[in-house]
């Protein structure tokens, strides 16, 4: 009688440990001790996109030179009544699908594909020639509308501004609260549209310590972030309630079969 209690629990045990999933695929960067860091000793500048909104200031040592630069629109709000208007912000400006920004004076300016840098440089040239000879003007192009979506097994899916301008998979991946314990690690897919609006999917392994050598390590503005389900999240959306069942019912027979066990033997 003991035995085939015995033999009743080892086999339930078996079978439960038998439905766990692999540990080895779940740590990131199991390889981390064999890569060489000069490899990924680059430093990040996003570039310049159709449809993206950039904020550009331009600052002088006298202001009124630099006025018909700055265009401002005003902010409006509610109050409870009327219609009211607060301190004016500057314009933004919407690079078009071709790549130009229409700015002020100065005419259409083709900023697509050009760093923040480069397109600051361009500017600070061409608006030099409707300045006296002894400003240099300062220019500073910010992009407002930088941000990025991460869906599937994330804690937290949604999509995300970056303030900084800049942010990898990995910080992306923490900002939605990392993968779940359903989410494969090896096969994150990430949705890039380039400049053509031409879509591609890459496969970035987060296992593998070379992902920070990769050039998808960095995000670009629009990318979309997708981890899919691992076989259990697939098995149990397809049988429901039934596997939460059977395996609170594995659970109460291995106790029940211990109990027994121990009051028998």
């Amino acid at each position: 009688m003991k035995k085939n209690i015995l033999t009743i629990a080892v086999i339930l045990m078996a079978m439960l440990l038998a439905s766990c999933g692999s540990t080895k695929n779940v740590a990131y960067f199991q390889n981390s001790d064999f890569i060489d860091g000069e490899q990924s000793s680059y430093l990040y500048d996003a570039r310049i996109l159709p449809k993206d909104q950039l904020t550009i200031t331009v600052s002088t040592t006298n202001p009124d030179a630099a006025v018909p630069f700055n265009l401002t629109v005003p902010t409006p709000y509610n109050t409870n009544t009327r219609s009211t208007y607060s301190q004016a912000m500057l314009q933004s400006y919407l690079v078009d699908n071709q790549g130009y920004i229409q700015f002020p004076i100065v005419g259409a300016l083709k900023v697509g594909g050009l760093t923040k840098s480069e397109a600051e440089q361009l500017i600070q040239t061409k608006i030099r020639h409707y300045m006296n000879a002894e400003e240099t003007p300062i220019v500073t192009v910010r992009m407002s509308s930088y941000s990025i979506s991460v869906m599937g097994e994330v804690a937290h899916p949604g999509t995300f501004l970056v303030q900084r301008e800049k942010i990898s998979i990995l910080e992306a991946l923490a900002q939605a609260g990392d993968l779940t314990i359903y989410g494969v690690r090896d096969k994150v897919k990430l949705i890039r549209e380039d400049a053509n609006g031409r879509k591609e999917f890459h496969t970035l392994n987060l296992n593998d310590a070379n992902i920070i050598s990769s050039p998808y390590y960095y995000l670009q503005q629009n990318d979309i972030v997708y981890v899919e389900p691992n076989k259990v999240k697939a098995r149990n959306s397809n049988v429901g309630t039934t596997t939460s069942l059977w395996f609170t019912s594995v659970s109460i027979l291995i106790s029940l079969s211990s109990l027994l066990y121990n009051i028998l033997k």
